[in-house]
């Protein structure tokens, strides 16, 4: 079998994974301090809006800046505009923006405004399909995605304690919170809206990494299992080495296909593929880092708790031996 990492290596990840915690942290903490900066943007799918699908007549020279111009004309604020289809077809374009809160005439007369500057500065064009979305919608939307994640940990947790042993779950869990904190952290530090298509990502990212910290449980409790006497921070460290090929190599083959959809799917599905390029590298990092370090702090306070409870106990020295 192809194994990308030499057999017998032994690289000490638990032995820099406090310097890895604190570089999450700053990470974070540049994120938090980036919303009062940057705003958390929320897209039309969470915070209300309209969404218009155009096309303009075949010849016609479309240039994106100035379907922006011409739609900040009308005083929607700031829109986003997408071009999609095949390029030698007759430009098609999804303006979304925020605004035109009110139904019916009202938001069939900013349409319309839109329709004739867009006349006018750009060229002929035709109006495809008008979407509306209220903030209320929008704001329930919001509240379900939050409600999907957090029911994805609660679910995880009991997984992984009913599969391994409960000092297992925390880290599992807590590493699945550290990769999205990670993930929204550095989308709010670009400036980039969150939607659906963000959300989607997130939820994938949560399945996506939740699954390569399985397979390093399963490998520490197996190389526990063998090795009975042997600290526990080599034991971690040996089934790290052991599925670090494996680790590279999966992650390197989503990767490919993220890449692809970065370089080839368009700005229709930049939000989702960059999103998931920043999670899959977060959670392969979480993995090794958060995940596996908490298990073993959490097994020493047990090992430590065990000892302290027997009659007659010296004081715990050391670290946890592993035991099956």
């Amino acid at each position: 079998m192809f194994e990308l990492i030499r057999p017998g290596t032994n690289y000490d990840f638990i032995g820099k994974w406090k310097a890895c915690v604190i570089g999450s942290l700053v990470v974070i903490l540049l994120g938090v301090l980036a919303i009062p900066v940057r705003g958390l943007r929320w897209g039309i799918d969470f915070a209300g809006g309209t969404e218009v699908q155009v096309h303009f007549a075949e010849g016609v020279t479309v240039d994106e800046g100035k379907i922006r111009d011409a739609v900040q004309s009308v005083g929607v604020g700031e829109p986003s505009v997408v071009r999609y289809g095949e390029a030698d077809a007759s430009p098609e374009f999804l303006i979304r923006f925020q605004g035109a809160e009110e139904q019916g005439d009202e938001q069939n007369q900013v349409v319309d405004r839109i329709r004739t500057a867009l006349t006018e500065r750009v060229g002929n064009l035709t109006v495809d399909r008008v979407e509306f979305v209220g903030p209320k919608v929008g704001a329930e939307l919001r509240r379900d995605g939050i409600k999907a994640m957090v029911i994805s940990f609660a679910l995880i947790l009991l997984y992984i304690a009913f599969r391994f042993t409960p000092q297992f779950a925390p880290g599992g869990v807590i590493a699945l919170i550290h990769d999205v904190l990670i993930t929204c952290s550095i989308w709010v530090m670009l400036g980039q809206q969150f939607d659906l298509q963000v959300l989607a990502a997130l939820l994938a990212i949560i399945g996506y990494s939740i699954n390569d910290t399985i397979v390093i449980f399963d490998r520490i409790r197996e190389v526990m299992g063998l090795h009975t006497s042997q600290d526990l921070p080599a034991v971690i460290n040996q089934a790290v080495n052991e599925t670090l090929s494996r680790t590279i190599l999966t992650s390197g083959a989503t990767m490919l296909a993220i890449v692809a959809l970065l370089l080839l799917g368009g700005e229709v599905i930049f939000p989702f593929a960059a999103t998931m390029a920043i999670g899959i590298i977060a959670g392969s990092y979480s993995t090794i880092y958060i995940a596996s370090p908490i298990m073993l702090l959490l097994s020493n306070r047990r090992a430590v708790l065990e000892k302290a409870r027997k009659p007659g106990a010296p004081p715990a020295k050391g670290k946890a031996k592993a035991r099956a």
